[in-house]
């Protein structure tokens, strides 16, 4: 269940059927409220049949559990999330530090915004923490550095570029190397309300 890269669990599901074990790639998303709550969504890789006798002990974590086919294909979804999580942490982070330099009522920005076209879940549950400077973690912007990397990995064996990708973990880096890796991805914000032109 953790995020690694597709070669990884290749190699794990490798290692484990010399023992005449099976492997099952399932990582999830859904933050650390989805954990609480047992309401995680899990892309999983490997033997349907082994998902099968398995599922009802995934169903405790997990409410929506999606069979994406062979080992690794769990891993290579993950990595689709994980992109798709630095975009939306760049484009949310930007905004509500543009939001903050129009002198906008930020609670109210994050209210109307939420309710739109625009909304989403990291919108929604780290907007006012975020702009009120409280960066708790939910998902720790180390760990995040460390699965883009692993993106990284993966596209550079596919050929795909992945610009957005790049410009995160440069991001990251410097919040690391500002002492903040273990504080939640929103904690992009800082660098974000920082760059004014």
């Amino acid at each position: 269940m953790s995020t690694v890269s597709s070669a990884t669990a290749l190699l794990a599901a490798a290692r484990l059927a010399e023992r005449q074990a099976v492997f099952l790639d399932a990582p999830v998303s859904g933050g650390v409220e989805g954990a609480k709550k047992g309401t995680l969504s899990m892309m999983v890789g490997g033997d349907a049949k082994t998902l099968r006798k398995v599922y009802p002990l995934l169903e405790s974590m997990a409410t929506r559990i999606i069979h994406m086919g062979a080992v690794g294909t769990g891993q290579g979804t993950k990595a689709v999330n994980q992109i798709m999580a630095a975009g939306i942490n760049q484009a949310v982070t930007e905004a509500l530090a543009f939001a903050a330099a129009q002198q906008l009522p930020l609670a109210k920005v994050i209210d109307v915004i939420a309710g739109g076209a625009a909304g989403n879940w990291f919108l929604e549950h780290r907007g006012r923490s975020m702009t009120q400077g409280s960066f708790k973690p939910g998902f720790k912007l180390a760990l995040h550095q460390k699965d883009l990397k692993n993106c990284q990995a993966m596209a550079k064996q596919n050929g795909t570029s992945l610009p957005l990708v790049e410009a995160t973990v440069a991001d990251y880096a410097q919040l690391i190397a500002d002492g903040f890796g273990h504080e939640d991805i929103s904690a992009l914000y800082r660098l974000k309300t920082k760059r004014k032109a």
